[in-house]
């Protein structure tokens, strides 16, 4: 849930509630912040009940470190995986390589995550940037991440998610991932 105040896709900390009310058994809510000092981020994520957090600024391991007992989820380019790599808060459960341009649609640059991947060895970590339910696949079964994350290549239109975009994506990441 993106919780950027300068984000196309913000939600409210209400509408934030709402959805974390109907999400069923074993789905992690995860709040998406933006350069906010920790105890910005703390304060939001107990108000809204969350346990993981996403950070995509220019946050430090410091503030990582800060946020316990929260997890997080830092959002990194591919030129700070080896800076990110030797970080180690504790708390820090993954590292999401996004593009440049993160929420944008901007393809990531999938040949220099590959050049890089023996630095994520022992990491979790998560594609994003540019993926949609065409790319997605090659994606997974080329550098088998963690995870993949997924916002503008499953909208039919500025922050209108596409039911039929994310079941295309959901199936073409299954078809890799069973593809070995």
């Amino acid at each position: 849930m993106v919780l950027f105040a300068k984000s196309k896709r913000l939600i409210s900390a209400a509408k934030a509630k709402e959805i974390i009310a109907v999400l069923p058994p074993y789905v992690t809510p995860v709040g998406l912040f933006v350069d906010l000092d920790a105890e910005a981020i703390r304060k939001m994520a107990e108000a809204l009940g969350l346990s993981v957090v996403q950070l995509h600024g220019a946050e430090t391991p410091r503030t990582v470190a800060a946020l316990k007992p929260l997890s997080v989820i830092k959002a990194v380019g591919v030129e700070a995986i080896g800076r990110w790599r030797r970080a180690t808060p504790d708390n820090l459960i993954g590292l999401l390589l996004d593009s440049p341009v993160g929420g944008s649609g901007v393809v990531n640059d999938w040949k220099a995550i590959r050049e890089r991947k023996r630095l994520l060895s022992g990491r979790h970590w998560i594609a994003a940037g540019g993926l949609t339910p065409e790319n997605v696949g090659e994606v997974v079964r080329t550098l088998r991440p963690w995870g993949v994350d997924v916002s503008s290549g499953v909208e039919s239109g500025p922050g209108t998610k596409s039911a039929e975009l994310i079941a295309a994506f959901i199936r073409a990441v299954r078809a890799a991932d069973a593809a070995g």
